[in-house]
């Protein structure tokens, strides 16, 4: 569907204007004449002309979780002010400014003016909004809280969205040091060991092994680049449909979890996000077992959606729900601790919350951690590297030279 702007006259022949969402601009015609608007003007919208043609084949301009987060900030707000749906999405086209979510919401907009509900029409678009997001919004039309709801999905995508910043703004640095390295052994590789090898076969000197070694990689690097590069792609295209694949999928999240270090940290970040999440649907309204099934789908690691799984299918029998997350030994016991006081106390929502907090507070601190601590030895492996390539090349030179003595 696209956007069309359109002139025309209402029922008392005034003029009016708008836009409006179709097909194609006879649809979009079609879709006026319901309203009772009898169209003079009807014309694709100059921000659908703008994207379309400068739009590179098979790449599209995504939506950020921060433009999403300000869009369900604003709507909760002219929710709060008491006005209509349709005039709030309305509002919303003109604000926000990303070209594909002015068109999404005013497709949804469309829709919930023919008579579907807010939910529904956003399910439309699974790309853009989650199950959790729609169930979340179903939630709040029919508990008749959807501003309260808004609130909390802004609160919930703002903070997912800090936490995840703050992880790759800390990891930069290391990154930045690596590409660096990596970039200046190139170059010696490429540039200075052969011209210092060229050196050595004018002199017709025996040369060390380790040197021997070093020109043997300049070599293979220098004639071979473009070999290695079809191989580390195939390898790289295998590596990501494997690890799409079902058993694939399970097998890299199992290993991620055993990394020394950054496994502890992985299921971590996992179980934050399953308490967040729990905390805010159950917060809204939503029953536990549907809020475990979305949950399921949101904590990124099947070891901890295959926990929640079974939890589930066991509460639906009768089960207390600390019980089967603890049998499944996925879950930290201060996790467990946490839920059990809950479902004793009535305040499973607020210890949730107050458990999320905790282990995103102690992601933070772990990921700074292993930062100071990457640092230091990702400089000193890359120092020795350099140093062994330095020395494999220093010693013929220096039995040179004494040879000449």
């Amino acid at each position: 569907m696209a956007n069309y702007q359109y002139k025309g006259l209402d029922a008392r022949s005034k003029k009016v204007v708008g836009v409006i969402d179709a097909d194609n601009p006879k649809a979009a015609a079609q879709k006026l004449k319901k309203l009772f608007i009898y169209p003079i003007e009807v014309v694709e919208s100059e921000e659908r002309k703008k994207a379309r043609r400068f739009q590179i084949p098979g790449f599209q301009e995504r939506i950020s979780t921060m433009e999403l987060t300000v869009m369900t900030r604003q709507l909760s707000t002219l929710v709060g002010a008491g006005l209509p749906l349709v005039q709030c999405l309305t509002a919303l086209t003109e604000q926000v400014e990303n070209s594909k979510l002015k068109n999404v919401i005013a497709e949804v907009k469309g829709s919930v003016n023919e008579g579907s509900s807010f939910a529904d029409a956003l399910s439309h678009y699974p790309k853009v909004f989650s199950d959790f997001y729609v169930n979340m919004i179903r939630a709040g039309e029919q508990s008749g809280a959807l501003e309260v709801v808004l609130a909390r999905l802004a609160d919930f995508t703002e903070n997912q969205s800090r936490l995840r910043d703050q992880i790759l703004f800390a990891l930069m640095y290391p990154a930045v040091i690596l590409l660096l390295s990596l970039l200046v052994m190139m170059v010696m590789f490429t540039y200075v060991i052969p011209k210092i090898s060229l050196l050595f076969e004018q002199t017709h000197q025996t040369l060390p092994v380790i040197t021997k070694f070093m020109i043997l990689i300049s070599t293979i690097l220098r004639k071979f680049f473009w070999a290695i590069g079809i191989l580390a792609g195939a390898a790289f295209y295998g590596f990501q449909r494997w690890k799409k694949s079902p058993e694939g999928k399970e097998r890299y999240d199992q290993w991620t979890l055993k990394i020394p270090l950054f496994g502890d940290l992985i299921r971590k970040l996992a179980v934050s996000r399953f308490a967040r999440t729990l905390a805010t649907l159950l917060q809204s309204g939503i029953p536990l077992l549907k809020s475990l099934n979305i949950v399921e789908k949101v904590v990124g690691n099947i070891v901890i959606a295959k926990a929640v799984r079974q939890a589930r299918e066991n509460i639906a029998e009768g089960a207390s729900i600390a019980g089967p997350l603890k049998a499944s030994g996925a879950f930290p016991p201060f996790v467990i601790q946490m839920i059990a006081s809950g479902e004793q106390s009535g305040e499973l929502e607020f210890l949730l919350e107050k458990a999320a907090e905790a282990f995103e507070r102690e992601v933070e601190t772990a990921v700074n951690g292993l930062v100071r601590l990457i640092e230091p030895i990702m400089i000193l492996v890359m120092a020795g590297i350099v140093a062994f390539i330095i020395v494999s090349f220093l010693l013929p030179i220096l039995e040179l030279t004494q040879g000449i003595k």
